[in-house]
């Protein structure tokens, strides 16, 4: 993968965690909230802010001082 594949995909997985973060939040907000369904939308969002960190990671060189 290129810069602008892993910037593409940097992106959608950047929307895809506001997404979580707003169901999370309206779960929380309704009356009946599911907690086995809260719980799997929180490791979902977990496991999404690690991929990000490692595209990110990608993103920049390690530059050795």
């Amino acid at each position: 993968m290129d810069d602008s594949d892993l910037e593409q995909r940097l992106g959608i997985m950047r929307i895809e965690h506001r997404d979580l973060d707003d169901s999370i939040a309206a779960l929380i907000a309704s009356a009946s909230t599911d907690q086995l369904q809260l719980a799997r939308l929180k490791r979902r969002k977990l496991r999404l802010r690690d991929e990000i960190a490692s595209v990110e990671d990608q993103l920049i060189p390690d530059i050795i001082a």
